[in-house]
């Protein structure tokens, strides 16, 4: 896995056209999977959450308008830059956004009633700690809820996933986005080794999360867990 500083350079590369290429590479799917993810964290009108790697904050907005109130943070600043350009498009309350890293969260414990993360766990270099500091800032009771890539399983649809993510992701990406780096390639390598399913459960329990659950969205390519901070 490329170090911290390696991937925040990626990331500020593909800043500029990461919104679109998301909803091109995707077909726009990852806006359903945003909005199965805000109706797993049930928000509470007025709770308070952290979306952490929040990148361009499509889900901290998504959970904004659901009725909490968003602190979005991420290590990239220039993807908060896009995130911050967001505010105010839709009229409302707009999440507030701050540069920090996830291993090290500028927040007191029990901060928050729950934390999420979307698509960006796996970018953590160490992400039981990740998960941790997660568990720490929430309040007990609350949860912390991650939207990430899996791997489907039934063969046919995993055998195009492949072929996709491994021979058209990383061009048409790269293209889309206008950034001449490797970061679709490692978004291919990364969603390949990471722990996925029971095993990524597994380190929710490790993080000391209780109660850890799995929703597979559409055939396995992507997946919804939400663990409990310990009361």
């Amino acid at each position: 896995m490329p170090d911290g500083p390696t991937i925040q350079r990626m990331f500020a590369a593909v800043a500029p056209g990461y919104d679109r290429a998301n909803r091109a590479l995707s077909l726009g799917i990852d806006t359903r999977w945003r909005k199965r993810t805000v109706r797993t964290v049930a928000v509470v009108p007025g709770e308070r959450g952290l979306d952490v790697c929040s990148g361009t904050g499509d889900l901290a907005f998504a959970l904004q308008r659901a009725g909490a109130n968003m602190v979005g943070a991420d290590f990239c600043p220039p993807m908060l830059v896009r995130a911050a350009g967001k505010a105010g498009a839709g009229g409302g309350p707009a999440p507030r956004f701050l540069v920090a890293d996830t291993l090290a969260l500028p927040f007191a414990a029990h901060s928050f009633d729950f934390v999420t993360v979307a698509f960006g766990i796996r970018n953590v270099s160490d992400p039981v700690a990740g998960l941790h500091e997660m568990a720490r800032v929430t309040r007990p009771g609350g949860r912390v809820v991650v939207l990430e890539f899996s791997q489907p399983r039934v063969p046919l649809l995993g055998a195009a996933y492949r072929f996709y993510f491994r021979r058209v992701l990383p061009r048409l990406g790269a293209w889309i986005s206008g950034a001449r780096n490797d970061a679709y390639r490692y978004l291919h390598d990364s969603v390949m080794a990471f722990p996925e399913r029971q095993a990524f459960l597994d380190l929710m329990l490790a993080a000391g999360l209780t109660a850890p659950t799995m929703q597979l969205l559409t055939g396995g390519i992507a997946a919804i867990y939400r663990g409990e901070v310990r009361t």
